[in-house]
């Protein structure tokens, strides 16, 4: 077996020197906290991997209440017997400091030249990093993720087939939907040089969406986004899942002014695509110079259609706008689309092909 090698000094942790052997270096970056159930099966599949260049192992425990450290400490001689050099690190204080500082610790010990973020609770498939490795390599500038197996099986069953079946596009054109991120933070990798250009997460701590903040960031900074087509991850669902602790507002608010920054503010006029509850929110949601482009709301309902108008009731405006209400054939491009997609029998995604309209171009999904 080969004996570890240790990456470099944590003084020096930013910018390692060297040549190509350097340059294959990879930090598998694991916040943790309270993970003792599941760290076994992560860390045998770490061990596992068919990576042939060299590995390290950045372990950061969030001020966990159980014995994860020592779970993760009894595997360092089977992963360093590998090649594989571990660091462990955290802190003991009363509370946890939260998800984006643990993962930004878990960096900055770290010295690899390329980060795969892995949480504690999933379990990476043996190709892992070697295939976001020679995705990274020639996307260095990009967040790479994979498609996913969901565990337990059927849980989200939505948003994991959009997970693994949107398209390289769409990677660009839907991150304003309510799922999140196009490529999901835990299939995260990338080089280090992207990460200290775009980083380093938030550290707001529980109720703050890190992942998006930071996926965010990187659009805002050019970076691309890409996914290996094969399944890398088992992606678990529980209900400890941090996950939880972010509410919809916030997301709802975050979606909401990236899309008029990134969309509605280059546009002249849109057309809302939902006269319902969601696309009423939306409306009320934009800015005053952004609802005055809003043209009219379009739908399928004949009940909203035949009402003519809707009255924004809250506005302070003098006399209050009335954006009329359109059936979608009579709309006009561009539109925002608030209607959930795969939730309607492919009647929604029916409709917009016989428009012959370009996502991206003549549409945006937000829902």
């Amino acid at each position: 077996m080969n004996p570890p090698k240790r990456l470099c000094s944590t003084e020096n942790a930013e910018a390692p020197t060297g040549g190509q052997e350097e340059e294959s270096r990879v930090s598998i970056v694991m916040p943790m906290y309270n993970a003792s159930c599941w760290l076994d099966e992560c860390l045998q599949a770490i061990l596992h991997q068919d990576f042939t260049g060299i590995m390290e192992l950045s372990v950061f425990d969030d001020a966990s209440t159980d014995d994860s450290r020592t779970v993760v400490e009894g595997w360092r001689e089977r992963l360093e017997a590998r090649g594989i050099s571990v660091l462990i690190s955290g802190h003991n204080s009363a509370q946890p400091r939260g998800v984006g500082y643990a993962k930004n610790k878990a960096v900055s010990q770290s010295c690899g030249q390329y980060l795969c973020f892995q949480d504690a609770d999933d379990v990476m498939c043996p190709q892992r990093v070697r295939l976001q490795y020679e995705a990274s390599a020639l996307h260095p500038n990009s967040l790479i993720g994979c498609k996913v197996r969901r565990l337990p099986e059927g849980s989200t069953e939505r948003y994991t087939r959009w997970i693994n079946t949107i398209t390289q596009d769409q990677l660009i054109t839907q991150v304003y939907t309510s799922h999140g991120p196009t490529v999901v933070m835990p299939t995260w990798f990338c080089s280090r040089h992207w990460y200290l250009k775009v980083g380093p997460f938030d550290e707001g701590g529980k109720g703050v969406p890190e992942d998006l903040l930071f996926f965010y960031q990187s659009l805002r900074q050019g970076g691309g986004v890409a996914r290996v087509d094969r399944c890398l991850l088992v992606y678990r669902y529980h209900e400890k899942a941090t996950t939880h602790s972010v509410t919809e507002e916030t997301i709802w608010k975050l979606r909401v002014d990236f899309l008029q920054e990134r969309v509605l503010n280059q546009w002249e006029s849109c057309t809302i695509w939902n006269a319902g509850k969601q696309g009423r929110k939306l409306y009320r949601s934009l800015s005053p110079t952004n609802q005055k482009k809003v043209k009219a709301f379009c739908d399928v309902d004949e009940n909203k259609i035949q009402k003519g108008f809707y009255t924004y009731e809250e506005s302070k405006q003098r006399p209050k706008p009335k954006i009329p209400v359109l059936h979608y054939k009579d709309a006009s491009a561009p539109f925002i689309i608030c209607v959930k997609l795969d939730m309607t029998e492919g009647v929604l995604e029916g409709n917009l092909s016989s428009l012959q309209l370009k996502e991206g171009t003549d549409y945006y999904h937000f829902n």
